[in-house]
């Protein structure tokens, strides 16, 4: 059994095999792989393209699909290893995590950051927990990482490149009006990295880059290959020969849980907005965002509807990935007793 918590838990080579899997499933999108098996999608924060490409991906394989919200139709959680639980939460992630074991083939789980101290959000402890209690695989539908928007973009990026070795692929911080959370950045540094693109990371500050967890494996993944890390506070030098500009908002992790402290700055760095005046800068790049995303805050109406464009190409691929994750994490060992 294997659970898909992070990508830097898989080879390059492993993860090339799903990504020709999504393609197998792309030109063939009705492949009754899973018949009478299921999934439980374990959502704590909103979705839209997460939730839809998941429930139709198992359809299509000829599964189903259960979705759960704990603290609305189902009860509220407890994650404290000894708690004493006499507050909101009815039920202890252990119970939580073995019963849906007996019950569903995989469980996927959706936990976003509390956005209080990231010395704890960091531990991802919501997705370690359902982890270490589950007796099936265990799928990360974004917490402080977001594996599956990886598998999309890279899918993408090779569908339109072929081959990403040596490109150079900028993944720009973007204003947004609130801080955001850096899951999709951390994700986009390791897929490229990882997948031989010499990576630039643009943000306004120092205070901008992500945690040294991601930024040591993407050094030490870039290196292996040849390749280059190069962080740059100034536009012109992120966006000069780009092949690949990859927008992303995220909050300065210095000032996480003290968001007003961090305000000025974001507010003082909206020229980060994506145009085409930075586009024309780049190597005819082409240009994506994980979505939502807010026009004219982080990128122009120009940019996002460009033919150069690959958000909702990415955005379908969403589908496919996610088909060949299920299929392989099934393929690759059977439920244990819990």
């Amino acid at each position: 059994m294997r659970h898909f918590i992070s990508t830097l838990d898989w080879s390059r080579e492993e993860l090339e095999k799903i990504l020709a899997s999504a393609s197998e499933h792309k030109r063939d999108r009705i492949r009754p792989l899973l018949v009478g098996k299921t999934i439980a999608l374990v959502f704590f924060n909103p979705s839209l393209r997460t939730r839809t490409s998941f429930e139709i991906g198992i359809y299509q394989l000829g599964g189903h699909a259960v979705v759960l919200e704990p603290g609305k139709g189902a009860w509220p959680i407890e994650f404290r290893e000894g708690a004493v639980m006499d507050g909101d939460a009815e039920e202890h992630v252990e119970e939580v995590a073995r019963v849906l074991s007996r019950y569903c083939d995989m469980i996927a789980v959706r936990a976003f950051p509390k956005f209080q101290r990231w010395e704890e959000d960091r531990q991802d402890s919501v997705l370690g927990l359902f982890a270490r209690y589950a007796t099936v695989p265990v799928l990360n539908l974004e917490t402080i990482t977001h594996p599956c928007q990886e598998l999309a973009l890279m899918l993408t990026l090779r569908e339109r490149l072929g081959t990403t070795d040596g490109k150079k692929f900028l993944l720009t911080w973007t204003y947004h009006p609130k801080p955001l959370n850096t899951a999709v950045a951390n994700s986009a540094l390791i897929i490229a990295a990882k997948f031989g693109f010499d990576v630039t990371l643009l943000c306004p500050t120092p205070e901008y880059t992500l945690d040294a967890r991601y930024m040591d494996a993407a050094r030490s993944l870039t290196e292996s290959q040849g390749r280059s890390l190069t962080v740059t506070h100034d536009i012109a030098t992120g966006y000069e020969g780009a092949h690949v500009v990859y927008a992303k908002s995220w909050g300065a992790l210095p000032y996480f849980g003290r968001w007003q402290d961090e305000a000025p700055i974001r507010e003082a760095h909206r020229h980060f907005i994506v145009d085409a005046d930075k586009m024309q800068r780049t190597d005819r790049a082409l240009f994506s965002h994980c979505l939502p995303l807010r026009r004219n805050v982080k990128a122009t109406d120009e940019v996002v509807s460009a033919p150069y464009s690959l958000v909702i190409d990415e955005a379908e691929n969403r589908l496919h990935v996610q088909k060949a994750l299920m299929t392989t994490l099934l393929s690759a060992g059977k439920k244990v007793a819990s």
